[in-house]
């Protein structure tokens, strides 16, 4: 067929460009005439040459028949085939016309993707992928080129070309083998009957070479390439972060062993409960004023075997837990707890300076970080939500060469044939070196600090190991936290915070003898880099503790690292209750995970209990309707509301879970009218409960909805004309409100920071202050000097602290969680969030 054809394909296909050729089949761009000119795509099928005509008939018989079948298929993620016809003894499928680009192609062009990005990908492919296979067909092609990206889908094309190259590769005696053998998995290239296994496994090929840049196996030819996917362990994942355990699960090698959708979808979602799900093509595309960081140099490779890649379908080619210390197994992190991704805040300024809008975050984090400003032009478009500060930059981060890395993850190691459990993967020779030089200096074994005041001997510069005396020995305070970045305000803020803390220390002589600095190391929200910001402040000898990380996401990959080398670490923002309780603190059982691990804010467990008394005591509301969207983070907000609330005396009159991103509740609506409640609690984001509020008041259901700071974003308020009056719960308190948060904001000011502190400032700062405050313990208990083993000390010294600070009583309960758990009541005023009450919850 060409263009220039004047017939029309089954009398009604006009053909108007050719728009992609592969070695199995040729695209067009074409208009339906019978359908007013609706474009469409024309695929043609090339047979290979020299195949016989019984294998011919045999096989348009087979691929005419599962066409049809994925012709049933209604799916966002699956392209929508319009028809299959014949033409000139050929099949030829009609389908939607997607403009975009295919993930090969996203890959050619930026490299590796940001493990953000990929995990979204994922998790929409194998959602795809999970209808398919429940009507029965199995994909069997999947990979980079028949993954297609547009502003807001990924859809998967070409399930009858997968079947074709299937049966060619059986029927042909040419010698020739179709289709992609980098994304086959051993049992189908064995030849064996294609199952569903099939694909989680070239989905696992694909993610893998989408995040890494490259796929998990190239040899030179396709015989080496066969024995290396049937022999060998696929090439360790460098940059793939949190992603590592899920991409060796989907690769397997025993189909029997291979992890299945269910679980596959639970990991992803792990993955996403840090990374917010949005549209940030743009954000990746610009990353504004933060300079793109260089890329690594990518490993060696072996030339790539010859393929013969079928185009594009449809389309127009126009961004993981530390082995923690023996005496503890780790509990927080783990790739099969479910999470639900989040979203972000469209960036739109609230009225209220002291609620957190995009530059201060609203939704302290919760795996979840929730409210940020990132990729504005994007979210006009789409707004989507995260876990209070946790989300990674939306540009690939530089990841060290592999002899660099010390492997802080845990992956699993593929043998021939079977699955061995998730563990550490072995450390380059390299990497024991440093790792051994970590242990070393975090032992602290060779710290001898003396503060005599005026030895001004040469060569005494009281640095740690020196043993000699000096005028002041230096402590150093590490500060992790996102200064680039679109969370880079909050980042600032909390840097400028701790130095100010240090600052009034050292003009103070807070601790005689000691001068504090800080060193700061931007995160950018990544969880990679806080990774490698622990390993930093591991080898600093002088640093004796850490402020931050601002987010939740960051801190699985900073706090395991620091908590192994005796480093202690305060966070002054993240909120995810695992951290300090476990993962098994929603089910009753709490288990600190990392001794040196503390914080200065509330978390979500306190989220819940808050708003039931504001409700009950405050508002008067006595029965109330409880609804959440089935994610952690929303139904650990629901279980703590409803066990506060009926024991405050209030009656919960109905309870319902909704799918997450569900935007039709006419039956909810009915059932929550009929049920005579005088409030909605909502467990869960705002993109979920934005159109719930809205029916609620289109219905003539004049009552409040409540949720945490989940929902604390512009886009809820945007999302209905009709919000005035619901009600948000934010974890922390703004400035004017604490107890010495006049005078912060007056030392802050005056020491003329042109960033402003923002929401989590003074928490920031009553962290700093926590360490500096734990020196002067032992100072004092060690005679005017620092013990040798200062850092091992600060957890005992930390744990028994009690003063008053910025932001009111600091004291540390049995997990590392402040004593002092403020919380705010927002309302939705005048189309506007804005501050209603603030408090403190029980600890």
């Amino acid at each position: 067929m060409t263009e220039q054809n004047s017939e029309l394909i089954a009398g009604r296909y006009e053909l108007v460009e050719r728009i992609g050729q592969g070695g199995m089949g040729r695209v067009w761009r074409g208009l339906d005439q019978q359908l007013f000119g609706r474009e469409v795509a024309v695929k043609e099928i090339l047979f290979p040459p020299g195949m016989e005509e019984r294998d011919r008939a045999t096989l348009l018989g087979r691929f005419a028949a599962e066409a049809r079948a994925a012709v049933t298929l209604s799916h966002p993620g699956i392209i929508t085939i319009h028809d299959v016809v014949e033409h000139q003894g050929a099949p030829v499928i009609v389908m939607e016309f997607i403009r975009g680009e295919s993930l090969a192609a996203a890959i050619s062009g930026q490299g590796r993707l940001p493990v953000r990005r990929v995990a979204e990908i994922g998790a929409a492919m194998l959602d795809a992928l999970a209808e398919a296979h429940e009507a029965r067909i199995v994909h069997r092609d999947i990979k980079p080129d028949n993954v297609l990206l547009t502003k807001d889908r990924v859809v998967l094309t070409d399930f009858g070309i997968a079947h074709l190259a299937d049966a060619t590769t059986k029927l042909s005696h040419s010698g020739i083998v179709i289709g992609t053998p980098q994304y086959m998995s051993p049992e189908q290239l064995e030849g064996k009957r294609p199952t569903p296994a099939n694909d989680l496994w070239a989905l696992g090929a694909t993610l893998y070479h989408a995040v890494e840049g490259l796929p998990p196996f190239e040899a030179e030819g396709l015989h080496a390439l066969a024995v290396a996917i049937f022999t060998r362990p696929h090439r360790p994942p460098v940059h793939a972060g949190p992603l590592a355990p899920v991409l060796e699960a989907l690769l397997a090698k025993d189909p029997e062993q291979r992890v299945g959708a269910t679980e596959a979808a639970g990991m992803l979602a792990s993955v996403l409960r840090s990374f917010p799900a949005r549209d940030d093509a743009a954000a990746e595309r610009d990353p504004g004023p933060e300079p793109e960081p260089e890329r690594d140099p990518e490993p060696e490779r072996d030339p790539e075997p010859e393929r013969d890649p079928v185009p594009d379908a449809a389309t127009e080619q126009g961004p993981p837990s530390v082995p923690p210390k023996p005496r503890k197994p780790p509990t927080v992190g783990t790739p099969g707890v479910p999470h639900e991704p989040t979203v972000l805040d469209s960036g739109a300024a609230p009225a209220d300076p002291r609620i957190p809008g995009p530059d201060h975050d609203p939704a302290p984090d919760k795996d979840k970080d929730k409210h940020r400003d990132e990729g504005k032009d994007e979210a006009k478009d789409k707004e989507t939500v995260p876990d209070r500060p946790t989300d990674p930059p939306s540009v690939p981060v530089p990841v060290p060469p592999t002899d660099d890395v010390v492997t802080l993850g845990t992956t699993a190691e593929m043998e021939t044939g079977e699955r061995k459990p998730v563990r550490a993967r072995a450390l380059t020779r390299r990497s024991v070196v440093l790792g051994a030089a970590l242990a070393t200096l975090a032992a602290g074994s060779a710290l001898t600090w003396t503060l005599s005041g005026d030895d001004k001997k040469p060569g005494a510069g009281g640095s740690a190991g020196s043993g000699a005396s000096a005028s002041a020995v230096t402590v150093v305070i590490g500060v992790d936290a996102p200064v680039t970045g679109g969370m880079s305000s909050m980042g600032l803020g909390i840097r400028n915070s701790a130095e100010l803390a240090v600052k009034t220390a050292n003009k103070k002589r807070l601790v005689p003898g000691v001068k504090f600095e800080i060193k700061t190391l931007d995160d950018a929200s990544d969880p990679v880099k806080g990774q490698r910001n622990a390993a930093g402040f591991v080898s600093d000898a002088k640093v004796l503790g850490v402020v931050g990380p601002l987010n939740s996401s960051v801190a699985r990959t900073l706090v395991a690292p620091l908590d192994q080398a005796d480093l202690v670490s305060i966070s002054p923002g993240n909120t995810a209750p695992e951290l300090t309780l476990g993962t098994d603190w929603a089910a009753g059982t709490k288990s600190r995970p990392y001794d040196t691990y503390f914080r200065t804010v509330a978390t979500d467990v306190d989220q819940g209990p808050f708003a039931a008394r504001h409700l009950h005591t405050e508002a008067g509301k006595s029965k109330l309707y409880v609804i959440d969207d089935k994610s952690v983070y929303g139904t650990g907000l629901t279980s703590g509301f409803t066990a506060e609330f009926e024991r405050l005396g209030g009656t919960v009159v109905g309870t319902e879970q909704v799918d997450p991103g569900r935007t039709e509740f006419s039956d909810l609506v009915a059932s929550v009218r009929e049920s005579g409640a005088d409030a909605v609690y909502f467990g869960g984001y705002y993109d979920t409960a934005g159109p719930l509020s809205k029916q609620l008041k289109q219905a003539g259901t004049d009552i409040p909805l409540m949720g945490g700071d989940g929902i604390l974003t512009e886009g809820y308020v945007t999302s209905g004309p009709k919000t005035d009056g619901d009600l948000a719960v934010n974890i922390g308190v703004a400035a004017e409100d604490l107890a010495g948060g006049a005078d912060f904001v007056t030392r802050y000011d005056e020491a003329g920071y042109k960033d402003t502190a923002n929401w989590y400032g003074p928490y920031a700062y009553d962290a700093t202050w926590s360490l500096i405050e734990a020196v002067k313990s032992l100072v004092t208990a060690n005679g005017g000097t620092l013990p040798q083993n200062a850092r091992a000390k600060m957890q005992q010294a930390v744990s028994r602290l009690d003063f008053d600070g910025v932001t009111g009583h600091v004291a540390f309960d049995e997990y590392g969680d402040t004593r002092n758990r403020g919380l705010t009541v927002c309302s939705v005023a005048g189309g506007r969030w804005s501050t209603v009450t603030s408090g403190a919850t029980p600890s």
